[in-house]
């Protein structure tokens, strides 16, 4: 088992929703990047999902697309990202990390060396946004061997078929994207996606924890994800945040710090 594992289980049986939040690695700053991370789990939040920055996004919305180009000007790569999660993990050794990115400098770096460098730097899990299970293989079984969990994406149009084989292959937990859009969208349909979370438990007979993305915007519409999925993911309205109070690190933290309570206050009144 691994961390992710060990995190869902514990607040299942203390019946409360996970808290997961995705930031950008080096937004603002490398500096700042770790002080947020260490700022989420000190206002309870479960696992952190860690953005790798990348020139091509799929599915990031504006805010997202921002810190980005932030981050890519000031020469933050996959070697930096990893670098970070090694000084987290010097105080930290118990927060899940799943890092968030695309394929291109995964192949880069070459699966061995980059599963094997992930593991060293305390990396729980991976999501790779443009990496279908279908073309996974060789990256599993590498993740695999480094005790890595690999995180697979399902949507509103993802058929019954292709469902079943995300939830085979995923570990940790599968990612559902809420609506068919960008990052930093509204839900407008809850009772859809309550639905589809459904079907993902039916259909892996509840092996698997789901967790909700995209659209989870304010306390209001966590708590309501929350009476259905495992778990909630954030990350536009915090990378907002940041972007606003950038210039200083003390208001920004603070604001990080306040909205995050605020989530987990509500999720533990589950």
């Amino acid at each position: 088992m691994t961390r992710i594992t060990d995190t869902f289980l514990a607040n299942k049986k203390m019946g409360t929703t996970t808290f997961i939040t995705y930031t950008v690695c080096g937004d603002p700053n490398m500096k700042s990047s770790l002080n947020i991370l260490d700022a989420l789990v000190e206002s309870g939040v479960d696992i952190i999902e860690l953005g790798v920055p990348f020139s091509d996004p799929i599915a990031d919305g504006p805010v997202i697309q921002r810190a980005v180009e932030r981050t890519l000007k000031n020469k933050v790569s996959l070697y930096k990202t990893l670098n970070l999660v090694r000084l987290f993990r010097k105080k930290n050794k118990d927060t899940p990390i799943v890092l968030m990115g695309y394929m291109n400098p995964i192949e880069k770096m070459g699966y061995r060396r980059f599963s094997t460098m992930a593991n060293q730097a305390g990396i729980d899990g991976v999501l790779v946004v443009d990496l279908p299970p279908e073309e996974s293989e060789k990256l599993t079984n590498s993740l695999k061997k480094n005790n890595i969990d690999q995180i697979f994406l399902a949507s509103p149009t993802t058929d019954d078929l292709r469902l079943k084989k995300i939830v085979r292959q995923s570990s940790g937990y599968v990612y559902y994207v809420s609506l068919k859009g960008i990052t930093g969208s509204k839900i407008s349909n809850i009772k859809m996606v309550k639905n589809m979370v459904g079907k993902i438990k039916k259909f892996s007979n509840l092996d698997i924890p789901v967790a909700v993305g995209f659209g989870i915007k304010n306390a209001e519409s966590a708590k309501r994800i929350s009476t259905f999925s495992d778990g909630i993911i954030i990350g536009s309205s915090i990378v907002e945040l940041i972007e606003k109070h950038h210039n200083t690190s003390t208001i920004m933290i603070k604001k990080i710090k306040s909205f995050t309570n605020r989530i987990r206050r509500v999720l533990n009144k589950k």
